[in-house]
């Protein structure tokens, strides 16, 4: 190809050639890879390595603008694409397609380069997609983002939401690619769930345009009209063949039949394939020549290390003064709006509950960082991952119930995405009140403890809160911070001032001293912590030392000592016990050879109706009544 393809132009008779040159040589890579591995997807990867030769070769390789593949199954498709640009090495990634100790994963995985988003569970990349286009309006560039998602993955709910969000911030840089090839993991795309793609796009607001998704110049007039910016994002709808190009594969495709989504041909299958589809040296010598014409090369992966420093201004934490009751959520949106003004890269998500999680108080003043996504939680959590890959620091915000339920699985491929998001939820535990059980979270500690890059955090006070905001802001990585609705006091020292004050400095892990003791060692953590220190004045003859923890992921030593003295311990949580923090305590103190005499777990341990917190605190046996007779049980 001697020359790179304008926007709007036709295709010359050379440009045609090499891209037929340049996918049938991917066809190859895709064949063997699948083959050598006895192992993957070959038949979508296919049917889009038309689109995708056309949209690296000619836009990608000159302004390297994102591409997010939501359906990450077609893996086969997007390696032998970024081998053929020799951004990654062709017989690496033959060789260790799904293989152990490689990165070239059987979905895509950001760890290879040219890769933006590690993708799997569907509907997840489209919103990631918008987090990344979504950032490029932030910053006011003329940069488009692509991506791609299957026809059966469009019946995912996250997808609708993704393009809700999308019409209604109007980014109309955002250009999808549907690859409608008719065929799901079982069976045709009209016998499992059929859908009238045009419709569906066209009553959410995009530009809908269509392409037979094995003619470039047909594609190539659909991306050029796909540029033209009118406030709208665009779909275009490939019509495409499973497993075009390979003829045992592609009369199965052309059937809608489904048997070659998810199964890798025998080596005795594929070899005539293979054989017809090896570039001969003048192709080979064609694509190598095509590479004096790149102008982007990726960059090499970057995995921040979670916890490490970031550039953030923290700014200077409120001290709210011992005589004030107010909730956690309050001085989260506080300090939120504290960051906002300090830092243009701190930006809000809500899905309509700004007034709940306090967002608002953000909102109001900088509304052009405060997205509202609607009811719409999943979007919002892969959104933000997206978004936070492009360099913004996103804090997004709804209830505990909500969020490490439903959006779950979105945190979770975050979270191997290595994202920096701030996950702040409010209205956890019984704190949630007359909501009743539906709105309990009582489990969202123990949905976010298997995550490896994710913290989970709790402030005691909104003084305590001020100070986690701030500081999971400056530090990398996911957060997941919960606390509840109601208000609560400010906790203070002997001399009467504010335990989490002006020099206090919050360390993840800590155990705060709030009273010394003998006795018992009580451990308190969030609302309980207001609780407990009520609890302290209905002892009358037991030294308890009482504890403040946050994390129940990180213990300091101070703890361990306290429990290795008094030889007796009390947890309370306003959790589920089982899969909080007493389970959490009890496993490190095994670890640690640490054997307490007693050990009384107190959190949730049935689900609750409806009444204001402190009543169902006490009806559930965690109020200060119930945790000052726990203690003296365990003497």
């Amino acid at each position: 190809m001697n020359s790179i393809p304008k926007i709007g132009e036709q295709l010359t008779e050379d440009q045609l050639t090499f891209l037929h040159t340049f996918s049938q040589s991917c066809r190859h890579s895709i064949l063997d890879m699948v083959v050598q591995a006895q192992s993957g997807h070959p038949g979508g990867s296919l049917g889009c390595i038309d689109y995708l030769t056309l949209l690296y070769a000619s836009i990608i390789s000159q302004t390297g603008n994102p591409v997010i593949i939501s359906n990450g199954h077609i893996s086969p498709a997007v390696y032998s694409v970024l081998a053929e640009l020799g951004y990654i090495a062709k017989k690496d990634v033959i060789k260790g397609f799904r293989k152990v100790r490689t990165i070239y994963e059987g979905h895509i995985s950001r760890h290879v380069p040219g890769v933006w988003y590690g993708t799997g569970p569907l509907g997840c990349g489209i919103s990631a997609a918008t987090g990344f286009a979504l950032a490029e309006q932030i910053n006011n560039t003329d940069g488009k983002v692509y991506a791609l998602i299957g026809d059966g993955e469009t019946q995912e709910g996250q997808v609708y939401e993704a393009m809700h969000f999308a019409r209604k911030y109007a980014l109309d840089n955002l250009i999808v690619f549907l690859d409608y090839n008719n065929v799901q993991l079982t069976d045709s795309v009209e016998f499992i769930m059929p859908m009238d793609y045009y419709a569906t796009f066209t009553a959410a607001g995009w530009n809908v345009l269509s392409a037979d998704g094995h003619n470039y110049q047909n594609m190539w007039d659909a991306l050029s009209e796909a540029q033209a910016s009118n406030g709208k994002p665009t779909v275009i709808i490939g019509h495409t063949i499973m497993g075009k190009g390979i003829e045992f594969m592609e009369e199965a495709g052309r059937n809608h039949q489904a048997t070659w989504h998810g199964k890798a041909p025998t080596s005795e299958q594929s070899t005539q394939e293979l054989a017809r589809l090896l570039p001969t040296t003048e192709q080979a010598n064609t694509i190598d020549a095509f590479h004096r014409h790149i102008v982007w090369q990726p960059l090499v992966p970057v995995f921040r290390k979670p916890l490490s420093q970031v550039e953030v201004h923290t700014g200077v934490p409120h001290v709210y003064a011992t005589d004030i009751v107010m909730d956690c959520r309050t001085a989260y949106g506080n300090a939120l709006l504290d960051l906002a003004k300090l830092n243009p890269n701190i930006i809000a998500m809500t899905a309509d509950l700004s007034g709940s999680v306090k967002t608002s108080i953000m909102q109001k003043e900088i509304p052009e960082r405060h997205f509202d996504v609607g009811v719409a939680e999943q979007q919002m959590v892969s959104c933000a991952g997206g978004i936070s890959l492009s360099g913004f620091v996103p804090f997004c915000s709804t209830f505990g119930a909500f969020m490490t339920s439903r959006a779950k699985d979105q945190a979770r491929v975050n979270d191997i995405n290595n994202t920096n998001v701030k996950m702040v939820a409010t209205h956890c535990g019984l704190s949630v009140g007359e909501d009743g059980p539906t709105h309990q979270a009582i489990d969202d500690i123990g949905s976010m403890l298997g995550f490896f890059n994710t913290h989970v955090l709790e402030p005691a006070d909104p003084n305590q809160c001020d100070h986690i905001t701030r500081y999971i802001a400056s530090h990398y990585g996911n957060f997941y911070v919960r606390m509840g609705r109601h208000k609560v006091p400010m906790l203070k020292t002997e001399d009467g001032t504010p335990l989490f004050g002006s020099n206090y400095s919050f360390t993840l892990g800590e155990t705060a001293v709030y009273k010394k003791g003998h006795d018992v060692t009580l451990i308190a953590a969030g609302s309980m912590v207001a609780e407990a220190v009520e609890a302290l004045d209905l002892m009358e003859g037991l030294s308890a030392e009482l504890l403040i923890i946050s994390s129940p992921q990180v213990f300091d030593e101070v703890l361990f000592d306290s429990i290795y003295r008094t030889k007796r311990v009390v947890v309370v949580e306003d959790h589920n016990p089982k899969t909080g923090y007493s389970a959490q305590i009890a496993k490190e103190l095994c670890k640690k050879g640490i054997a307490p005499k007693k050990f009384i777990p107190m959190g949730v341990t049935a689900y609750q109706m409806s009444g204001t917190a402190k009543e169902l605190y006490d009806v559930a046996g965690i109020s200060a009544k119930h945790i000052a007779q726990a203690c003296k049980t365990v003497l």
